[in-house]
């Protein structure tokens, strides 16, 4: 159906006020040195090979100490028979899903790349299984999801435990012997394009970023004209406490990919969709128009939030080829 956003156009051009919190860059640095309790401990990632029947793919079952050290689940696909340093993908999957099974997501690897995938703490209840549970404090009084988790605070919300886990990730995949560090590029849709965003802001040095269709973009605005869940939750909670709008959307500023944006510099390919109406474009154009570093959109105006699907996919390969192609290789 058409959207009832703006326009193409007015997207194109909509820079809305949106103050950054005090504190964000401190709050971001403080979260990722965290050492000791609290933090990762002197544990390394683990990369188990795998039996998955393929023959053309190595699968390997990850375990990545993410926040509070704790194992984060994840899979790893590179190409058999790959010599060298390689190229890597590392994608955050959208709301709901976890990481599925070994043989699954395949593309990148057939591509010649190195592909991890970073399972969602707590999730993988909708398209895809999940190994990563989530029992930290600061979920008490949420409404069902992940939005309002711990939403008394920056310190104790769900996604300040996320993002952590998806740097700790990358920086996994820079010290694996057989990916090139300098060309590592992030990407995901939905939730996973917002994941994306936050790690291009906190992690620099990447080699690309491609957020799609991405969620946690202009949570305010988002809040407010988006009919469907995940960002009715928000809605939900707040209709309960009334009188907790203000601190809540002062949590919710510090995992907002708008703000991550301005922080990013890696290039980056987004796709947006402009019948979106779960994660509505004017949202989704608030980072795009707001991201530091050079860019393109792909933009899909009849599609909703599914997006370009198989057609971006065949952007995304000849754009991360483009990338890899101009980048020396690094060996760690």
């Amino acid at each position: 159906m058409p959207s009832a956003d703006l326009t193409l156009a007015e997207c194109r051009a909509y820079r809305p006020e949106l103050p950054l919190p005090d504190g964000f860059d401190a709050f971001w640095s403080d979260t990722l040195d965290e050492k000791g309790p609290g933090g990762a401990p002197d544990r390394q990632p683990r990369f188990d090979e795998v039996d998955s029947g393929l023959v053309q793919v190595r699968c390997y079952d990850v375990s990545v100490p993410g926040y509070d050290g704790r194992p984060v689940r994840g899979w790893l696909r590179m190409p058999a028979g790959a010599t060298g340093p390689l190229g890597c993908v590392v994608e955050f999957l959208g709301y709901g899903r976890g990481r599925g099974l070994a043989h699954e997501q395949l593309m990148w690897a057939c591509a010649g790349y190195a592909h991890l995938v970073m399972d969602t703490r707590g999730q993988g209840w909708s398209s895809a299984t999940g190994d990563t549970p989530d029992t930290d404090p600061g979920s008490a009084g949420a409404v069902p999801g992940f939005l309002t988790r711990g939403v008394e605070s920056p310190g104790t919300h769900y996604y300040r435990r996320v993002f952590t886990d998806a740097v700790r990730c990358v920086r996994a995949m820079r010290e694996h012997p057989g990916v090139d560090p300098a060309r590592i590029v992030v990407t995901g849709v939905s939730q996973g394009g917002g994941i994306a965003l936050a790690v291009a802001g906190l992690v620099p040095g990447l080699a690309g970023v491609m957020p799609d269709v991405p969620f946690l973009c202009n949570i305010p605005r988002a809040a407010r004209i988006a009919a469907t869940s995940p960002y009715t939750e928000i809605a939900a909670y707040l209709r309960l406490h009334r009188d907790r709008v203000e601190p809540v959307f002062r949590t919710l500023s510090y995992f907002d990919g708008a703000h991550h944006a301005t922080r990013a510099t890696a290039p980056a390919l987004f796709s947006i969709a402009m019948a979106d109406d779960i994660c509505p474009p004017s949202t989704c154009f608030t980072a795009y128009n707001r991201y530091a570093g050079p860019k393109e959109v792909r933009v899909y105006e009849f599609n909703g939030h599914e997006g370009g699907t198989e057609h971006h996919r065949a952007e995304q390969l000849a754009w991360v080829r483009a990338r890899f192609a101009g980048l020396p290789v690094q060996r760690s």
